[in-house]
């Protein structure tokens, strides 16, 4: 078979395939099963592979790729206008054939094991997070049904839970007191929990070089350098600072028509575990903006005076994730300003 070009329609069990040649002529449509696609992809001449970036998505890039195949990742919703009638896996792997042959199609970068285990630590940090959150506060609202108020905060919970249980003035009975100790006990695991992944996250920056350069900017710490490591790891993949930022989703949505250029709020695309930190960071640059060298903080005073501070930390994040790609893709060190 004269295959150019080749659509793979993932799913958990069946795979729906769709093979075109140079002349665009449909040449395969075939379904296989999961443990029988690998061996078929190995028989297969040298072609171009897409497949939607989704969950497994990377995991099977990197077997095809092992192949000698040319395998392209795609965001979902750039696929979507290929498909043509109703919606079927078939449907789904022919508009997934032609869209990885568009010359303008936006690729996803694939991602290598190292990537894949960082940022698994990252989202099981962020789900342990959560649920302390969640403890927390359903450790606040039943004190209040007590009569019991602790202000809002993490600390706040810390620094008054073991002084409400010695306080035997309070309505707590002896049962209540056991039941908020055993949820003190619990605060106190979830931290030491999330502080083993956040040790885990520092031995990885210092490991890692990239990291190293990425760290020397105000607003960006491990967390942070990490996570854009894991999510991006190869930012020659965008053209420019600008296209990285815009995948992140800090550049304004456009509704631009008939000449007139509509700008509205941030778009919020991309990663938003990534974002958020970008813009917890630029949140703390601002806040200690008299420790900033005299040219940023003036310019950091003149826009919030101007837009608003919220307005100002998203500018300021944008302009960190600029910065960003510039020290990964051109691996230069990061030059005060």
């Amino acid at each position: 078979m004269n295959i150019k070009a080749l659509g793979i329609d993932t799913a958990k069990h069946v795979f729906e395939l769709h093979g075109m040649d140079e002349t665009g002529k449909t040449v395969l449509k075939k379904r296989l099963s999961r443990e029988k696609l690998p061996a078929f992809i190995a028989q297969l001449p040298t072609c171009l592979i897409g497949i939607e970036a989704c969950g497994g998505s990377h995991n099977w890039a990197r077997k095809f790729k092992q192949l000698g195949h040319d395998v392209k990742l795609m965001n979902p919703q750039f696929v979507k206008p290929y498909v043509k009638s109703n919606k079927n896996d078939s449907h789904d792997a022919q508009a997934i054939c032609e869209a990885v042959q568009r010359p303008t199609m936006r690729f996803v970068g694939i991602k290598n094991i190292e990537q894949q285990d960082i940022q698994a630590i990252h989202r099981i940090r962020e789900r342990l997070v959560k649920q302390r959150s969640a403890l927390v506060n359903q450790i606040r609202g039943l004190l209040a049904e007590y009569g019991v108020v602790i202000a809002q905060g993490i600390g706040h919970v810390r620094k008054r839970l073991p002084e409400i249980l010695e306080d035997m003035t309070n309505e707590l009975s002896d049962m209540g007191r056991q039941l908020f100790n055993d949820l003190l006990i619990q605060l106190y695991d979830a931290d030491n929990k999330v502080e083993e992944y956040d040790i885990r996250v520092d031995v990885i920056c210092k490991q890692n070089e990239i990291c190293q350069r990425l760290i020397k900017l105000k607003g960006v710490g491990a967390l942070t350098a990490t996570a854009l490591v894991a999510s991006i790891g190869d930012a020659s993949v965008f053209k420019n600072g600008r296209e990285m930022a815009a995948f992140i989703g800090l550049v304004p949505k456009q509704r631009s028509s008939g000449g007139k250029q509509t700008l509205l709020g941030i778009s919020k695309r991309g990663d938003r575990y990534l974002r958020c930190l970008l813009v917890h960071g630029a949140r703390s640059v601002l806040t200690r903006a008299k420790n900033l060298p005299p040219k940023k903080a003036a310019w950091l005073k003149s826009l919030e005076e101007r837009r608003g501070r919220n307005r100002t930390i998203v500018a300021l994040a944008n302009k960190n994730a600029r910065v960003m790609w510039a020290l990964m893709a051109k691996q230069e060190s990061y030059k005060q300003d």
